[in-house]
């Protein structure tokens, strides 16, 4: 065995060759693979007013139909009273991050001025944790009140998602609710709450955990094949040149 691993490894160029890139990609796989869930404000496209965009679902949890239900409704809105509203879901928020300093930063990218923030409603949700966040514009205030759109982001929007994950249920009542308030309606409130047994309430689902665990197990895997590899290659380098004691 030794006398094989010596003539495949007898040319230390070779070698370097040979392993360098297993490690790179090791490497490479471990260090990017937790980020790439993790959506940061700098990559969100940048947005101004007036601009026809109102659902940005890079979370990927509205159906397409009511995806397009949403914004046409907010369209409608938007040329009839002039309020804009943008609906923004991510998969993850970057580390540090939470769902209020993501929406804050987000809003004065958009709408750096108090001018341009004036007619502006920005919903945000984090479908990991199922975080939310609201914020509205100086205008919109005198319809759409700081407690009412606290409870459109913690009951309209997410009740439903504490009820088993119902995003499109949940975005659907929402712009309803959002549509209905910034016409002047009067509010139609948020759900209503029955009591109910809550068995596994506080528990992730499969796919929450999946979604939390497996950039964890991406860097247990990956560091332990590299911890592996990278001394075995170090100790046949270092057998390779030692001295034969037969000579």
């Amino acid at each position: 065995m030794k006398q094989i691993i010596k003539q495949l490894f007898s040319n230390k160029k070779h070698f370097v060759r040979l392993i360098l890139p297993l490690v790179t990609v090791i490497l490479a796989a471990t260090l990017f693979s937790a980020p790439a869930l993790a959506t940061g404000v700098y990559q969100i496209p940048d947005l101004t007013s007036g601009n026809d965009t109102w659902v940005l679902d890079r979370g990927e949890v509205i159906s397409r139909l009511n995806e397009g239900k949403i914004s046409s409704a907010f369209d409608d809105l938007a040329k009839q009273t002039g309020n804009e509203v943008r609906i923004v879901t991510i998969r993850h928020f970057d580390y540090g991050e939470t769902a209020q300093s993501f929406t804050k930063e987000l809003f004065e990218k958009w709408f750096p001025t108090k001018e341009a923030q004036a007619n502006q409603t920005l919903l945000v949700l984090d479908t990991v944790t199922n975080d939310t966040a609201i914020l509205t514009g100086d205008r919109v205030k005198s319809l759409l009140t700081d407690s009412i759109a606290e409870s459109v982001a913690n009951e309209t929007l997410s009740t439903p998602l504490r009820k088993g994950n119902k995003y499109n249920q949940a975005f659907i009542d929402t712009s309803d609710r959002l549509v209905a308030v910034l016409s002047g309606k009067p509010d139609p409130g948020p759900p209503q709450i029955t009591d109910e047994v809550q068995v596994e309430g506080t528990f992730k689902n499969a796919e929450e955990t999946k979604a939390v665990q497996g950039s964890a197990t991406a860097w247990v895997i990956g560091l332990l094949i590299a911890a592996t590899v990278i001394p075995m290659a170090t100790y046949y380098i270092y057998q390779i040149n030692q001295p034969s004691s037969d000579g």
